[in-house]
Parts: C-alpha cells; sequence; structure tokens
C-alpha cells in the first residue's frame, strides 16, 4: 500500500474535533490555550516519574528571561517556564469546574498538564525538523472553519476568547501548533499504516457472522502508560498505578477526576472522553472489554495492550446514521510527484521546483515517470509515481479535490498536503458497479481505523522515551 493511502474522515475539519466540538461559553475554549496574563503561584516542584527517563542530548543556552522565569523541564534544545505551566493549570483548572469535573489534586494536575505540554512540544519540534510550516492563510482558515462550526462569526469567537481571559493572538499560536502535531501525525503514524487484504477478509468474515446495528459510543479511557522497553519493575510499578486508580473508581471516585489524576492519554485533561466513535472502528483489544460493559455509566476492567493498562467507561450509546446505499464506485488510476520542506529548502522553494517539473512535463522534455524516479520522495517513486486505482477516501482530501478536477493526463499545479507538496496526472478513470468492493473499502477504512490508535499511542510512547528531557526547579 502507498504511503499516501489513508482514511477519508481524517481531514483539516476533523485534525481539531476536540476544539471544533466546544461549545462557545464561558471557560470552554481554556483548553486550547493558555491565559495571556501570568497568574500568581508557587513554581512547580520537580516531578519524578518512569516515563521521564530519556537519553542525553545537547542543549541550547537559555535566556537571562527564561531563568529569571524559571524553567520547569528542558525538552531537547528548548525549555517549559514555570510561567507557562502556571497558566496552562489555571487554563486546564477553569476548564474542568466549567464541565463540572472535580479537580484532582494540585500536584497531580501539574504532573499530567506538565507531560502534556512535553508530548506536544516534541510533536511540534518534529514538525519544524521536517519542514513544516503553517502559514497565517492556512492558520485564518481554519479558525474560520472553527467559528462556522461553532456557529458564529470569527469576530464573535475572538470575543468570547478574550473575555475569557486569553489572548487570541496566543490562542492563533496554539492552533498553529495543533494542525502541526496532526500534520506529523498523518506522515509518521497514518501514511505508514498497512491493511492486508486478509485483514479486510477477516474483518467481513466477522461482520457477517454476527451482524448487528450498526452502533456509536461515546467512551471515556484512563491510560497508564508503559514506557517503550520498560523493565518488569517498571511495568509493575505502572501496573500498581492501573490498579490504584480501578480501585478508587470501584468505590465511586469520580471517573472524570481520576482520569485528569492518573491517564497518560491525549484526553485525560478533558475527563478522560473521547467522543463517540464508531463501535467498528475501536481497537480490536478493547472491542471485548467494551462489549462487556453492560449499561450506560458502567466501566471495564484493566485491559492489557502493548502500550499501557486502560479502563473504559461507556458515556453513551446511539444508532448510527445511515449511510446511503450506492453501488457505484469511481475509480482513478492517477500517479504524483512528492516533495517535502527541508530545513534548507523551503516551502516556497519546493512548490517553485513542482511548478517547473510541471512545466517540463507539459513541454513535453521530460515524462511524468521519469521526473517521479528522480524527485518523489515517496515510495511510489520506483513505479514512476504510480499509485494504482484509488478508489473515494483512500486520499488526503486535497489530494481528492485535485484529482478529481483533472482531465484526462492533465497535470495539476502543486498542492499541499499533510505528507507534503504534489504534482499529479490522472491517467485512466472507470465508474463500476460493484458493491462488494465498496464494501471492502469501507472494511479496510474500519481495520485503519482500528489500527489507528494503536499505531498513535506507540508513536507518542516512542517519542516521549527518545527525548532528552530534564525536570528542573530554578527561581534565581
Amino acid at each position: 500500500m502507498n504511503q499516501l493511502k489513508r482514511p477519508a474522515a481524517i481531514c483539516l475539519s476533523v485534525c481539531l474535533t476536540a476544539l471544533f466540538g466546544l461549545s462557545i461559553s464561558a471557560n470552554a475554549w481554556s483548553q486550547a490555550a493558555p491565559a495571556s496574563k501570568a497568574q500568581s503561584a508557587s513554581p512547580v516542584a520537580p516531578i519524578e516519574d518512569p516515563l521521564a527517563s530519556a537519553t542525553k542530548a545537547p542543549v541550547k543556552k537559555v535566556s537571562k528571561a527564561q531563568i529569571i522565569n524559571g524553567i520547569a523541564v528542558v525538552v531537547n534544545d528548548e525549555v517549559i517556564t514555570n510561567m507557562e505551566v502556571q497558566e496552562r493549570i489555571n487554563s486546564i483548572e477553569r476548564s474542568l469546574k466549567a464541565q463540572g469535573t472535580p479537580l484532582p489534586a494540585r500536584a497531580d494536575l501539574e504532573k499530567q498538564i506538565l507531560e502534556r505540554m512535553i508530548i506536544d512540544r516534541l510533536q511540534v519540534q518534529l514538525a519544524k525538523e521536517q519542514g513544516m510550516r503553517v502559514d497565517d492563510i492556512m492558520l485564518d482558515r481554519a479558525l474560520q472553519r472553527m467559528a462556522e462550526q461553532n456557529k458564529t462569526t470569527l469576530q464573535e469567537l475572538r470575543n468570547q476568547i478574550e473575555r475569557d481571559g486569553t489572548s487570541f493572538s496566543a490562542f492563533r499560536e496554539e492552533i498553529r501548533d495543533d494542525i502541526m502535531m496532526q500534520r506529523v501525525r498523518e506522515r509518521e503514524v497514518e501514511s505508514k499504516l498497512q491493511v492486508s487484504e486478509l485483514e479486510v477478509d477477516n474483518f467481513i468474515a466477522a461482520q457477517e457472522a454476527a451482524p448487528s446495528k450498526n452502533q456509536e459510543i461515546n467512551l471515556g479511557h484512563i491510560m497508564v502508560r508503559i514506557p517503550e522497553n520498560a523493565t518488569p519493575e517498571v511495568i509493575a510499578q505502572r501496573n500498581a498505578r492501573a490498579q490504584e486508580a480501578y480501585k478508587k473508581l470501584r468505590i465511586g471516585d469520580d471517573f472524570a477526576k481520576l482520569a485528569a489524576t492518573y491517564s497518560d492519554s491525549s484526553e485525560a485533561l478533558k475527563g478522560g472522553e473521547v467522543g463517540w466513535r464508531d463501535q467498528d472502528k475501536i481497537p480490536t483489544i478493547f472491542v471485548e472489554a467494551v462489549n462487556k460493559i453492560s449499561f450506560v455509566g458502567g466501566f471495564s476492567e484493566i485491559v492489557r495492550s502493548p502500550n499501557g493498562f486502560h479502563i473504559f467507561k461507556l458515556l453513551g450509546k446511539r444508532d448510527a446514521a445511515p449511510v446511503a446505499a450506492s453501488n457505484t464506485v469511481q475509480e482513478t488510476n492517477v500517479r504524483h510527484i512528492l516533495m517535502r520542506p527541508t530545513q534548507l529548502l523551503t516551502a516556497a522553494q519546493v512548490k517553485s521546483t513542482l511548478a517547473e517539473l510541471k512545466q517540463k512535463i507539459v513541454n513535453k522534455t521530460a515524462t511524468f515517470e521519469e521526473l517521479a524516479k528522480a524527485n518523489s520522495v515517496d515510495t511510489s517513486a520506483s513505479k514512476g509515481g504510480d499509485l494504482g486505482w484509488v478508489n473515494p477516501g483512500d486520499t488526503f482530501p486535497e489530494f481528492e479535490a485535485a484529482m478529481n478536477k483533472l482531465a484526462i493526463n492533465e497535470v495539476s499545479d502543486p498542492i499541499e498536503t499533510q505528507m507534503g507538496f504534489h504534482i499529479l496526472q490522472v491517467v485512466e478513470r472507470k465508474v463500476s458497479d460493484d458493491s462488494k468492493e465498496r464494501k471492502r473499502v469501507a472494511a479496510r477504512q474500519s481495520v485503519r481505523a482500528r489500527k489507528s490508535e494503536e499505531a498513535l499511542q506507540d508513536w507518542l510512547r516512542q517519542l516521549r522515551d527518545r527525548a532528552y528531557v530534564e525536570f528542573r526547579n530554578e527561581q534565581k
């Protein structure tokens, strides 16, 4: 399977789902960005945790202003200051209070927030190393879509954010980072997922053997992560932490509070709520545990996965929206040339190079296949950029939209997706009345979705464990 292929459901409007889903009410945006003014608070205490182990790496000198502020943690060659941490703590506390979630102990909340800030910083660092940039035009479009999905105007959105104590410029930068993190996840995780024909066959067979009404479920999730290459002692410590959370849950402690206290998942600071998911797209390892929860409000036993220990709570269940029946599938035989910005090659230079390659093809001074083999960084380069037959939903939305506008043999202008910049050419199209193939496309997407969450958590674990992280408590 080519790197380019991926599920249709993932696009820019979904990349920021956690943000888009928030209603515009007091403190509702506080998870997205820290308050603009520093809040007076005690400095963050050093945090000791098995997850904090890291390999050594050179550290750049920090500025005098950063030293005066106080450094909470060094992340590779950058720092997170005490002020940043305190601003984020105050922001999250407002958000949890607005949700009605009991606040965990301050020390636990500090630990959770700092760990989340470290993981976010590592993703943004990697995105920048790979030459990813989000320009102001793209950022403005994302903010406009956010406002539209919340049924408001961009100005009203800005006013609400500022009323909640957050500067709009800080909020913009948080959204810029969110987009970059989604892009690097697309490149490092989604693009590398592969689904075999056997996996598709097995999924379809399982569906046919136990047909049931397609349902969506809303889950709460507590995950206690196991570091990469963890020793038996560390695994035992992490298991004990999960057992502690589970015991408190059984005696009636609030699930959202426990998630904010114990969970290492990205949803921890939202009370562990994952949101609505198609039941067919839950990771396989969790399906059995979730299906054993007999009533809304119930929770699972502890589930062990390669990435950690998990506890789920069933927050809601509903019938999925019916999908319009159609047996018609339009397939497109397409090829492309993929190039990416680097630290030495800007996005503008990449686009200019691709435009020059297009002109060579149009002028017939070179063939598409020759230029793909010489210039494309995709695995399809050895095949002259040939991606084979592509079904709707198999590629990035931006790629598919450009592909659908092309005439046969026409070469596109450079377009941008999470993978980088492309030019593409449609070789052939066909329309088939094939319900069997459509069923396989849907099954493949469900299998990918199941594998995606596990792959993402594994990648985040590796990213965190391989980074240089030094906890400090400096006040000078």
